[in-house]
């Protein structure tokens, strides 16, 4: 029983923690005090909600106790009574009716409190690496592993990151508010490259059983949602909600009955969410007619646009997909971006012109450590007939990954490499 409370307790964790947090930040006015006390409301409902059972409304729970705790800090730090005192009135004020005003701060998408969170993380006082980093820790719930191997950086360096930015952000009293104007321009690329990161943890985990985070994806469409009603105006917003919209369209079909992955080529088409497809399209067409039709996002959505328009995988345009992942690379050059553009060139111009392009940025030094390298070379090796090679480039990628599903995926990839290269030579 205690065990399926804990799971529970980790399940509303996850969703309520970004909003816990925003709601905190408005109320203390510092991101790190913030989170602090949304830890400890996290371990007072470790400590009672095995024995009381999960409130009915646990985020005005856990926003209560972590009020508690607010007022008890502020009790026993004496040396800043002044700050303090300013902060008790508020958080005393708030005392009742919290649930309402949570769930109206909640729903209120132009006073969403996670999205002020967001523009708080992301202040130019914040070198560009650590707003990404924050960001990602208090609103995308992700911890310092994963934000490390999306960046493909070493851990520690993603940790020291993010408690300086908590201690830049007090000394420097950053105001909790959406900027506007000219500000606001400012402070959008590293908005949209944040949601995006956050969106695409989602949509493949790095690391732990399930293959995809449907929550997290759902978090990064929202905020970009939001963001596309503030700015309408900006192509790039409409060109990032375009390849989530479409991204997300394929949800039902990326994993099997049983949680296992399934491949772009390899899903059953109909089952992607039409609605879904039709939002992004037209987000794109409206990106287009802001003439940004060359912004990163903007790129990255015609390329899903291709597949969405296919009723088939056989259908797909890779020439055009190779053409676009060139002008990609042209405008944000990224050996990432290369390693997808390889599989692009594979795919229309045959496995050995992908892999030669592939070969070509094998030694980035970005991408050593990346496990879809050996295993884009391993398709490309297995399409050419190389299996011995193939195989060992899956168990590779197999052992660099952190992904349960992924890595059993891989594994079963390296075995029929073994079975096809056996039966070859047995006959």
């Amino acid at each position: 029983m205690a065990t399926d409370t804990h799971r529970a307790i980790e399940a509303v964790w996850k969703i309520e923690a970004p909003r816990l947090i925003g709601a905190l930040t408005r109320l203390v006015r510092d991101v790190g005090l913030a989170e602090d006390l949304a830890q400890d409301a996290l371990l007072v409902a470790l400590e009672r909600w095995p024995e009381s059972g999960v409130p009915d409304n646990p985020a005005a729970w856990l926003m209560a106790a972590a009020k508690h705790r607010a007022i008890d800090r502020i009790r026993r730090e004496k040396r800043l009574e002044q700050k303090h005192a300013e902060i008790e009135r508020a958080l005393e004020s708030t005392r009742d009716g919290a649930n309402d005003r949570l769930d109206a701060s909640l729903d209120d998408p132009l006073g969403d409190d996670v999205l002020r969170l967001m523009f708080v993380a992301c202040h130019p006082v914040l070198p560009p690496e650590a707003r990404v980093a924050l960001t990602l820790r208090l609103l995308g719930g992700l911890s310092t592993t994963e934000i490390a191997r999306a960046f493909l950086v070493p851990e520690g360096t993603v940790a020291q990151r993010i408690v300086r930015a908590k201690r830049t952000l007090a000394e420097a009293n950053v105001p909790f508010e959406v900027p506007r104007g000219a500000e606001l321009e400012a402070r959008l690329h590293s908005v949209l490259e944040v949601i995006y990161l956050v969106f695409n943890e989602g949509y493949a985990a790095t690391a732990g059983e399930d293959w995809m985070r449907p929550s997290l994806c759902e978090d990064g469409l929202r905020l970009g949602r939001i963001l596309a009603e503030l700015l309408p105006e900006e192509p790039e917003v409409h060109g990032l909600i375009a390849l989530l919209e479409i991204q997300a369209s394929r949800t039902p079909a990326r994993v099997g009955p049983s949680g296992e992955p399934i491949l772009l080529l390899d899903q059953d088409r109909s089952r992607w969410d039409p609605l879904l497809i039709r939002r992004g399209l037209a987000a794109l067409e409206r990106a287009e007619a802001l003439r940004g039709a060359d912004g990163p996002y903007a790129l990255q959505a015609a390329i899903a646009a291709c597949h969405a328009r296919a009723r088939v995988a056989d259908e797909t345009d890779w020439g055009r997909i190779a053409a676009l992942y060139a002008r990609l690379a042209e405008r944000t050059p990224s050996p990432v971006i290369e390693l997808n553009r390889a599989v692009a060139i594979g795919m229309a111009q045959g496995p050995a012109a992908g892999l030669t392009h592939l070969d070509a940025i094998a030694g980035e030094a970005a991408l050593r450590a990346y496990h879809l390298l050996p295993s884009v070379r391993g398709d490309l090796l297995a399409k050419l007939g190389r299996r011995g090679e193939a195989r060992a480039e899956f168990e590779r990628a197999a052992s660099m990954t952190r992904n349960d599903r992924e890595r059993r995926l891989l594994l079963d990839r390296a075995a029929a490499c073994a079975s096809a290269e056996g039966a070859s030579s047995t006959g």
